[in-house]
């Protein structure tokens, strides 16, 4: 018994260090975590160059694999805000979205990564924030085991929006949006989820729109 007590100090002494270790690790994972996201749209803006998409056709004609940019309706102080595009798939003869009434809602597969490639939201496997060939056609594709979801194009992040109204069915799109366009510089916490999202967050996300729902 006398011996158990003698190391008792020692084991309480190694838990405690690594609670320590896990809580300085979990701390600076986000550690300057918006400067970090800024820097990956700069990287992204520096790619794009002057491909910008703004009509039906220009979507259209988008070439697969190539970074474009879409003006989002986010209002910030800083001018205006993008969200930038690369097609995966195309689908010339899907219909698209609208924004509000017949069509407005949609069933689709997303994967939505930060940008160190961590996972935050999903229905499948798909590419994250650090995968940089995505081959195409892509390898992952959705599994007989993945649900897509559905999802109203005017009740989602304005990123998301922009997008969504130049894409047909069908399309696959990576979709890199800064937090201006996306939830913004404060924490978010969707209701009924225990995820919450850090404040100034670049969200990445691999869409795909499957089909329109009911």
């Amino acid at each position: 018994m006398k011996k158990s007590l003698l190391f008792l100090p020692f084991l309480l002494l190694l838990v405690g260090a690594f609670i320590s270790c896990e809580e300085v690790e979990e701390a600076g994972k986000y550690d300057n975590w918006r400067e970090r996201g800024e820097a990956f749209v700069d990287s992204i803006k520096r790619l794009t160059g002057e491909n910008y998409v703004a009509t039906a056709e220009q979507a259209d004609a988008m070439e697969l694999g190539k970074l474009y940019a879409i003006q989002t309706t986010a209002s910030t102080s800083e001018g205006a805000q993008y969200v930038y595009c690369k097609k995966l798939v195309k689908n010339e003869t899907g219909e698209r979205p609208l924004y509000t009434g017949y069509h407005s809602k949609v069933n689709a597969y997303y994967y939505g990564t930060y940008v160190n490639g961590e996972e935050f939201d999903g229905c499948f496997d798909g590419y994250s924030a650090i995968d940089r060939d995505i081959p195409i056609p892509p390898v992952k594709e959705p599994t007989v085991f993945d649900s897509f979801v559905d999802f109203e194009v005017s009740g989602v992040v304005a990123g998301w929006t922009a997008a969504l109204q130049l894409m047909r069915m069908g399309e696959r799109w990576m979709l890199y949006i800064p937090y201006q366009s996306g939830y913004g510089i404060n924490d978010y916490t969707a209701p009924y989820s225990t995820n919450t999202i850090p404040g100034g967050s670049l969200l990445t996300f691999d869409l795909q729109l499957v089909s329109f729902a009911e």
